[in-house]
């Protein structure tokens, strides 16, 4: 839902990702393994325990010398990974879908956020109270196929389809949009555009897609591919172990988390993220919930929601997804 190619300044072949070396498979023992890891988006508060992780040395005391970049597109991690030209990359949960079903073998082995992430948030919270509320609204979508899954979920919980609403091409344009009222409503991301109207003092209302019919899926993973997965599993576990000793020295370390994002990334504003990060705990997007644990929720009922919704054709096979 957002405009990666947008926001991004430099190209990969810039960041040097053309010449990224292997996993290290042949390395001397004790050599350091290198990898490369690839962000969904530009570094913000979500991925605060990867660099938590680097700064504090959890990689590297696994041995392994993990090299982050952001990409210039949402295509780029799924080819990088393809090629080889990156070992790991953070994906959205419907882009992994989405892969599988072009026949990419991608595989999801760690979940960094914990619950979806989308939402469609009203501009007027007096106007607009339920989802009921949207009915004959103007809701702007980027014009990607999760969008209209997630709007046609939350229209769905009031008996809502999509002819109920005029829906607007915005690209990625929710918060200028919203703010001048040039749409009643948008989808976005309640962890990032959310955080930002509220911080411009737009009144918003928002309904995040797991309240209103969507499971509550995993939004985010680490993700590798088969063939990395068989053939460097140590590599793989390393890096899973060393990204989640990241989250949780960061759920309980913001300040220096927070540190960590912004000494890598200096371009970034410190009270934006932690705005962010805040609302990201707040909502226990870092902590598995029960029906995570144990599986009797979104992993039976995350692929018929997938495939009903129009993001992929055929509903997602989860043990061909997440190993």
């Amino acid at each position: 839902m957002r405009s990666v190619a947008a926001l991004l300044a430099a190209a990969l072949a810039a960041a040097g990702l053309a010449g990224c070396g292997g996993s290290g498979s042949g390395a001397e023992p004790g050599a350091s393994r290198q990898a490369t890891l690839v962000l969904d988006f530009i570094p913000n508060a979500v991925h605060t325990g990867i660099y938590a992780a680097l700064r504090q040395g959890y990689y590297s005391d696994r041995g392994v010398d993990l090299t982050v970049h952001a990409p210039t597109a949402s295509t780029d991690a799924p080819k990088l990974l393809e090629s080889g030209r990156a070992q790991f990359a953070i994906l959205d949960i419907h882009d992994l879908a989405i892969a599988d079903e072009k026949g990419l073998n991608l595989v999801g082995v760690a979940p960094i956020v914990e619950r979806p992430l989308a939402a469609v948030i009203a501009g007027d919270r007096s106007e607009i109270r339920t989802p009921a509320d949207l009915a004959g609204k103007t809701v702007g979508v980027t014009g990607l196929p999760s969008d209209d899954a997630v709007l046609r979920s939350v229209l769905q919980s009031a008996e809502l389809t999509l002819d109920d609403v005029h829906k607007e091409t915005i690209g990625f344009n929710a918060v200028p949009d919203l703010a001048a009222g040039k749409v009643d409503a948008a989808t976005a991301f309640w962890n990032a555009e959310g955080v930002t109207l509220q911080r411009k003092g737009i009144p918003t209302r928002v309904f995040r897609v797991d309240d209103f019919g969507a499971p509550r899926y995993p939004e985010l993973w680490v993700t590798t591919t088969e063939q990395e997965k068989h053939s460097d599993p140590g590599l793989v576990g390393d890096v899973v172990a060393a990204t989640r000793d990241g989250t949780l020295y960061a759920s309980s370390h913001r300040g220096q988390a927070l540190d960590a994002l912004l000494a890598a990334n200096p371009e970034l504003d410190r009270a934006d993220q932690a705005a962010e990060l805040r609302a990201l705990e707040r909502a226990n997007a870092f902590t598995p919930a029960v029906e995570l644990q144990n599986g009797t929720n979104w992993r039976n009922t995350w692929p018929a929601w997938e495939a009903a919704n129009g993001i992929v054709a055929t509903q997602p096979k989860f043990t061909d997804l997440f190993k």
